[in-house]
């Protein structure tokens, strides 16, 4: 027997929610493929779990692509190099950006749409496909505060993130009775990583300490529901920290 697989689709920088999702399964023996679309980045996750002494493989990866997805669930798919196939996959692709309505432009509306809600779809359907089947495994999809509610500046980021919502609650509904267990995790509030660091460093330090959620917390959740006996299998959690107003 090899190493059992998980697909990781949608990492970024190596201090961000895909990457510690990436260390985390990979810390519980799992061949990780980091699937992004910046091969320098996924490329450091991958050098980070090799160097902890795991198994991991980077996959350059546009989630938007039905091409591009289908290769990578080939790939999961196929056993081999010490490696069985998956039965974990997550998709965390996304972006943000404040913008006024009145400015946002028909192709930016799409580009987030496309991103946040199409990647997830052409991502969870392969899953489907190809994990349904099998009577088995994980498909956990991560959300935002703007899956349940639009923020003035957020419509095109709520449209999306609402979207992929609905789009995990019907796959979990059609599929769970054949054995697939299909979550989806609302992240709602600020992630301690290296983007809100980067941009908004002042946030970061008026929130102080547990203000915001850190990223190998988030992780853990994502192990744990991967984890959870089938006779009681959560839908969605949500996530934030014990400061956060919601």
């Amino acid at each position: 027997m090899g190493l059992p697989t998980a697909v990781v689709v949608g990492v970024g920088v190596e201090q961000g929610v895909g990457g510690a999702v990436c260390r985390r399964f990979a810390a519980e023996g799992y061949h990780v493929l980091a699937a992004g679309h910046t091969a320098a980045k996924i490329g450091q996750v991958v050098d980070a779990i090799r160097a902890a002494g795991g198994s991991a493989q980077a996959v350059v990866t546009d989630t938007t692509s039905e091409t591009d997805v289908e290769r990578l669930f080939d790939l999961a798919m196929t056993p081999g190099a010490g490696r069985e196939p998956a039965d974990l996959v997550v998709f965390n692709a996304g972006n943000n950006q404040v913008i006024d309505f009145r400015t946002l432009t028909a192709a930016q509306f799409e580009s987030f749409w496309r991103v946040g809600c199409f990647g997830g779809f052409l991502v969870g359907r392969e899953a489907a496909r190809r994990l349904a089947p099998l009577g088995r495994g994980t498909v956990i999809f991560t959300g935002a505060s703007g899956s349940l509610r639009g923020k003035p500046g957020f419509a095109h980021f709520a449209a999306a993130k609402a979207g992929l919502r609905m789009l995990s609650q019907s796959m979990a509904r059609e599929f769970g009775p054949l054995g697939l267990h299909v979550a989806h995790v609302v992240i709602d509030g600020g992630i301690n990583g290296e983007r809100l660091r980067s941009v908004m460093p002042k946030m970061v330090a008026q929130r102080g300490e547990d203000g915001l959620l850190d990223v190998d917390a988030i992780a853990e959740t994502y192990w744990q529901l991967h984890r959870q006996p089938r006779s009681a299998w959560a839908q969605e959690i949500d996530l934030r920290p014990y400061k956060e107003s919601f």
